[in-house]
């Protein structure tokens, strides 16, 4: 019998109307906006009365450095909410929103697969509730501000080649990524050099995603710096007088989405920032709400521990004042043999000794995590092709380390295929061992930061910064910035900057090309080697096989 799609799964999903998903979190009808019968924002009046209730257990879902194998994070963290759920937990999911760039380009949708799915996945990975597209345009509404002022006489005196805000769209488009603008003649306003970023890589995306309120999401708003005159003094978007504006448009993407898993258990999805160009977090109203209501809250970060689960811990918990009680480490067999050197192709025969060589990777995430005082246990995502040898050679090198690697099988069976998981999460996030504390503290001067983050994390021998880079972080830190965390944007696939390099390199150096300071999200990025903050489309990206059938129905997303 064929293997369903993901996509064929969600079609054949029996969902209850969105109000009986929110009836068991203790959501009354009335704080919820529907969106369509199955999804809905959950009201701001609402989440604001929840203040005084106790916080449940925060879990975090990170993985490995990502390899084409593939490793199932969002899978994973769709399944143990289930499988918690299945166990007699009240739990919920909290996962970020799918960006239009990737899903038509070669990373595919964000809803999980197989029998760990939240739904509806066409809608989750195709628009949704409009919160990417309300930030897309107050972003760019912003960006026609600026260049209005300056048309109109510019009385800030803005220095039109030191305007820093670009544009933004929620698609991949290389071409994009350096223009001139306002060609034309005199009636189109003065030319210059500026240039698009993808949506997810917005400071609007980071700032809705770490705003605990309309207020607070103004006022960061405002604090964004978009340009500077010539004797270098910031303008910062309030002096534009867009921030209200702004906020206006993102007036109902700022509440948290709420839909459900295949076994229709609660799932928040909100806001959707990338971890390789970008913070790589869900809001943290979203999680935060979440946490008031249900006992157990399981939430991912992107990409692999080096990137997502370090600024899960120093952005995200770092602001929001959170501490996750248990980390769930994401790691396939056939990542771990492609780590070990063997080619995709030849991925479907045993090779233990393959297996036992690529789980250095994996054993450098576990330390890692477990330097933020949080306890670890390892979800080996079962594939088909899984001999019974190597999925225990994965256990027998992370019980190495003081861990425990559980088999899952949540793709194929939902959450009977993961209870064992759920049971050894929910006993370790009950057994109080977390000491959570942040990689370096507020006060430590900016590029001792990023030092810190690529000796201890990346286990880099050097970050190399020319004096302009190093100067303008001394700037920095002299007009009041410097107590903000480092947000490192640099390739998913290594702990280098080289994506072909895999495993556990040590001693290589780390380029910084780039710094941007983020005043209004509240950290500044750090633009390593090759990374690009607007993707380009592959050779042949998924939207070439992406349509709708004689039926009406969508085919080709993934």
């Amino acid at each position: 019998m064929a293997v369903k799609t993901d996509i064929e799964i969600a079609r054949e999903a029996q969902k209850k109307p969105i109000q009986d998903i929110g009836t068991k979190l203790g959501i009354p009808t009335d704080a919820l906006l529907p969106y369509g019968h199955d999804k809905a924002k959950v009201g701001q009046d609402f989440i604001n009365g929840l203040a005084d209730r106790p916080n449940g257990k925060l879990i975090l879902v990170t993985a490995i450095n990502p390899t084409p194998a593939g490793e199932g994070k969002t899978t994973t963290t769709v399944g143990l909410g289930d499988g918690l759920n299945r166990i007699g937990k009240k739990a919920a999911i909290c996962i970020r929103e799918a960006s239009l760039g990737p899903n038509f380009g070669m990373k595919g949708g964000a809803a999980g697969g197989g029998y760990a799915q939240v739904v509806p996945m066409e809608d989750m990975n195709l628009h949704f509730t409009g919160d990417f597209h309300a930030i897309t345009s107050a972003h760019n509404l912003l960006s026609a501000m600026i260049d209005n002022h300056i048309y109109w006489g510019n009385e800030l005196q803005i220095d039109e080649r030191r305007v820093v805000w670009r544009r933004v769209m929620d698609m991949n488009d290389r071409a994009l990524r350096d223009v001139v603008t306002s060609l034309g003649g005199v009636a189109n306003g003065f030319p210059r050099q500026t240039g698009f970023d993808i949506t997810v890589a917005s400071e609007v995306m980071a700032i809705l995603c770490l705003s605990s309120d309309l207020a607070d999401l103004e006022r960061r708003l405002g604090d964004m710096i978009v340009a500077y005159t010539r004797d270098k003094t910031p303008i910062y978007c309030r002096d534009i007088k867009a921030d209200g504006a702004m906020t206006v448009l993102l007036k109902d993407a700022m509440q948290p989405n709420l839909v459900q898993t295949l076994e229709n258990n609660p799932a928040f999805v909100h806001g959707g920032p990338f971890a390789n160009i970008a913070h790589g977090c869900n809001s943290v109203i979203a999680t935060k709400t979440a946490l008031k209501l249900a006992d157990y809250v399981v939430t991912e970060a992107g990409f692999g521990a080096d990137l997502g689960a370090e600024k899960f811990m120093n952005i995200k918990c770092r602001k929001a004042g959170l501490a996750p009680d248990a980390v769930v480490i994401v790691a396939t067999v056939r990542a771990m043999k492609m780590n070990g050197g063997v080619a995709k192709a030849d991925l479907g025969a045993e090779n233990v000794a393959a297996v036992q060589a690529g789980c250095a990777n994996l054993g450098r995430h576990i330390k890692n995590v477990k330097s933020f005082g949080v306890p670890v246990v390892v979800g080996i995502n079962h594939f088909a092709g899984d001999t019974e040898a190597e999925v225990q050679a994965v256990k027998d090198y992370v019980a190495g380390l003081g861990s425990e690697a559980i088999l899952c099988k949540h793709w194929a069976h939902g959450s009977a295929g993961i209870e064992d998981l759920a049971r050894r999460v929910a006993e370790l996030a009950d057994g109080g061992s977390a000491r959570f504390s942040t990689l370096y503290p507020d006060d430590m001067p900016l590029f001792d930061k990023i030092e810190t983050v690529a000796k201890s994390i990346y286990h880099a021998a050097e970050v190399v910064a020319d004096k302009k880079i190093r100067d303008q972080l001394t700037e920095w830190e002299a007009q009041g910035y410097g107590h903000l965390p480092v947000c490192m944007a640099k390739t998913q696939y290594s702990f280098t900057t080289d994506p072909t390099r895999r495993g556990a390199p040590e001693g290589h150096s780390l380029p910084v090309r780039e710094v941007r300071l983020s005043a209004g999200a509240g950290f500044v990025v750090v633009i390593c080697g090759e990374i690009m903050t607007m993707p380009g489309l592959p050779r042949v990206p998924a939207s070439e096989t992406i349509r709708l059938n004689d039926a009406g129905l969508i085919e080709g997303l993934f």
